[in-house]
């Protein structure tokens, strides 16, 4: 599995600009309100999911966003939703609970997992994910983001959690 530093390599060998804030462990959303006061951008919340047929997904979604479990199978093509253990996640994306983020996505080549983007995120200036660890946030602009997904041939399912629609790729632009 790659490391944070493998990480940051990854994304100066694909022009992604980025910014990382080394900062106490947070472990959910709504813990750390003091440190995104001082990152820009859009703040996510990240889930690793494993629905009843056994597919992998992972939702990032703006952290203040409403996300219905119940309803989003319905949304994304999925069976019904749960979620993942420790150990699933831990094999298949190199990171351990309380540190879940988009950019393990570069610790599943095999593309076991399947990545359901929020809209919002998609859409925002920059964006807000810990490098593989809770313990810093790292900053990247949407252009970046975007070339980060692309390096990883990643095209993400975009959502629109408030409407719970699946609309077109954001980040194509």
């Amino acid at each position: 599995m790659k490391s944070r530093a493998d990480l940051f390599a990854f994304f100066d060998a694909h022009g992604v600009a980025h910014a990382t804030l080394e900062h106490p462990p947070v472990f959910r959303v709504g813990e750390g309100e003091e440190i995104k006061k001082g990152l820009p951008g859009a703040h996510t919340k990240n889930l690793f999911l494993k629905d009843a047929k056994g597919r992998l997904w992972l939702i990032s979604a703006a952290d203040q966003t409403v996300i219905d479990l119940k309803r989003l199978h319905l949304v994304i093509g999925s069976a019904r939703l749960s979620f993942g253990s420790a150990e699933l996640l831990q094999e298949t994306l190199g990171v351990a609970p309380g540190s879940v983020t988009a950019f393990a996505l570069v610790n599943d080549p095999e593309q076991r997992v399947t990545f359901v983007l929020d809209k919002a995120l998609a859409e925002a200036e920059h964006v807000n994910f810990h490098p593989l660890a809770n313990t810093a946030t790292t900053t990247v602009d949407r252009q970046g983001f975007a070339r980060f997904l692309a390096a990883l041939g990643r095209r993400p399912i975009v959502v629109d959690f408030p409407a719970m629609a699946v609309v077109e790729n954001a980040l194509a632009r």
